[in-house]
C-alpha cells in the first residue's frame, strides 16, 4: 500500500480517538493529518489540504456528515462514513457501495472499507466512486441550492445562482459560470437536465441557460446573458421561452 493521508471527523471524543488508534495500528502507511470533533472546523483544512481518505461520522450536532460534504467546493478524496444508526443513510450507503463502517468499529469492516478505498485511489477510479457518492448526496445538496458537478479531480459544488449556462458537446458538459470561469464534466447534458431547478431552461439541444441571467432576446435566434454571452435558442423553444415572461 502506498503512503496515504487521512482526516477523521467525529463529534464524540472517545469514538474519534478509538478510530484513530485503530487506523494507525492497522495501517502504518496511513498518516492521520488531523482529527476534528466539530465538522465545521474541518472545512478549511479539507479545502486547503484534502486527504486521500476522509473518515466521516454522519450523525453530528449542528452539521451532519452529509452537510459537511455539501459545504465543500470539491470532494476529491475517498469518503468512509462511520455511523451508529441513521437508517436512511445506512440504506443509501448499502445500495451505493460507498465505504462505511458501523459503530462500534469492527476491525474486519474497517479493513474492508479502507482496502476498497485504497484500491480506488491506486486505480485512479475517483470519478466512478464519486458518481455513487452523488446519488447519496443529491437530496442533501439540493437543499443547499448547489449543483453537483463531477470533474476530473472529484466533485464541485456550485451554487445555482453562479451558473450562467450549460453547454453540451461531444458527450461532455461545459459549465459557464458568472465569474467567467468554466468547469468541464465528463457527464453529458442530459445527466444534469433532470436535476436542475425550474429557473433553468433548455433553449437548444446543446444549451441550458439560467433564466435569471438572461439580458435580452435577439430575433435572429439568440439569448444574450450577462457578460454578453450569446446562446442560440431553437425555433421550437422561442415561443415557450417568451411565455415565461408573460
Amino acid at each position: 500500500m502506498k503512503p496515504i493521508t487521512a482526516i477523521l471527523i467525529d463529534d464524540e471524543f472517545t469514538a474519534l480517538k478509538g478510530l484513530q488508534q485503530k487506523v494507525e495500528k492497522l495501517f502504518p502507511n496511513i498518516t492521520v493529518l488531523q482529527t476534528f470533533q466539530k465538522p465545521e472546523d474541518a472545512i478549511d483544512q479539507l479545502e486547503r489540504e484534502p486527504p486521500d481518505i476522509l473518515f466521516l461520522d454522519i450523525e453530528m450536532p449542528r452539521m451532519s456528515g452529509f452537510d459537511l460534504l455539501a459545504a465543500l467546493n470539491q470532494v476529491n478524496f475517498q469518503v468512509i462514513f462511520v455511523t451508529a444508526y441513521n437508517e436512511y443513510a445506512l440504506k443509501a450507503l448499502k445500495e451505493s457501495a460507498i465505504g462505511y463502517v458501523l459503530k462500534p468499529v469492527d476491525t474486519a469492516e474497517l479493513l474492508a472499507a479502507v482496502y476498497n478505498a485504497v484500491a480506488v485511489i491506486e486505480q485512479n477510479q475517483t470519478n466512478e466512486s464519486n458518481t455513487k457518492l452523488i446519488e447519496v448526496l443529491t437530496e442533501t445538496i439540493s437543499k443547499t441550492n448547489k449543483l453537483i458537478i463531477p470533474t476530473g479531480k472529484g466533485l464541485s459544488f456550485i451554487p445555482y445562482h453562479e451558473v450562467m449556462h450549460l453547454e453540451g458537446y461531444e458527450g461532455y458538459t461545459k459549465f459557464h459560470l458568472a465569474n467567467e470561469q468554466e468547469i468541464v464534466s465528463s457527464y453529458n447534458l442530459g445527466k444534469f437536465e433532470k436535476s436542475l431547478p425550474p429557473s433553468f431552461f433548455k433553449c437548444h439541444k446543446s444549451h441550458i441557460i439560467n433564466v435569471e441571467k438572461v439580458s435580452s432576446f435577439e430575433n435572429e435566434g439568440y439569448l444574450v446573458l450577462e457578460k454578453k454571452h450569446r446562446v442560440p435558442i431553437s425555433k421550437t423553444n422561442r415561443k415557450v421561452f417568451l411565455e415565461l415572461f408573460k
